[in-house]
């Protein structure tokens, strides 16, 4: 097997690993509005618990954060085809032509730069908002016991800790 052919399959491999984490990292969502539902719903159903919401943070924030590495290793795939896997092809061709053209073109779109910060947004309001907001509720309506407010405070801390990784591997850049 030759370079041009190793490297080919080495695209391929990488190509599938990027095509089953799209694949998880969306599912991620689903389970998070899932798991917001069942919370929310076992509240509802428990009237006067609303000390169940304190779970609705950390659930969120693990799924948050799976979703956040997933959706990083699957920029991390194709910033490697962008710059290791295509140079090297390119050097091998004899027509010196591009390769794998949809790895960049797909970032040229013009209105790629509104569709990240409309994405950096549904994260956020998935992954952080909703928490957050249960734990507004918590505050305003449950009970007060210290060790209850101690849990809200580490779970806001939390939150706001996602919240942050979000933000930094967002890739608002062109």
């Amino acid at each position: 097997m030759d370079t041009g052919q190793l490297l080919l399959a080495e695209y391929a491999q990488i190509k599938e690993e990027q095509r089953a984490r799209i694949g998880f990292r969306d599912n991620l969502i689903y389970a998070t509005l899932g798991t917001m539902a069942a919370v929310v719903g076992s509240t509802l159903a428990r009237s006067g618990h609303l000390e169940m919401l304190l779970l609705l943070p950390p659930l969120s924030t693990i799924l948050g954060w799976t979703y956040l590495v997933n959706d990083e290793k699957i920029s991390a795939v194709g910033r490697y085809i962008r710059e290791e896997l295509a140079p090297r092809l390119k050097e091998l061709s004899r027509e010196q032509a591009d390769v794998f053209g949809w790895e960049s073109a797909h970032r040229g779109d013009t209105h790629r730069r509104s569709r990240k910060r409309f994405q950096l947004a549904v994260d956020l309001l998935t992954f952080c908002g909703a928490p957050l907001a249960a734990l507004v509720v918590y505050w305003l309506f449950g009970p007060t016991q210290w060790p209850l407010l101690l849990i809200s405070l580490a779970d806001t801390a939390v939150v706001i800790g996602l919240a942050a990784q979000v933000v930094r591997y967002a890739d608002l850049g062109a």
